[in-house]
């Protein structure tokens, strides 16, 4: 029975920490972005320069 309580015990403790972890994060901001995501998709990605190739010299002998 002693297990049970410490069990519950720790996910109660584990529930509270996820909810002030994401209480933390709403008053910070980290959700306040609600239109970009849903169009990022339509935008291109700037073009990657190609890499330029080192030609080696020949190997006189």
């Amino acid at each position: 029975m002693s297990v049970i309580v410490v069990l519950l015990f720790a996910s109660i403790s584990v529930a509270f920490l996820f909810l002030i972890a994401f209480i933390w994060s709403v008053r910070n901001g980290q959700y306040d972005d609600e239109t970009a995501p849903a169009i990022r998709i339509l935008f291109e990605d700037a073009p990657v320069a190609p890499k330029e190739e080192k030609l080696s010299k020949p190997v006189e002998k």
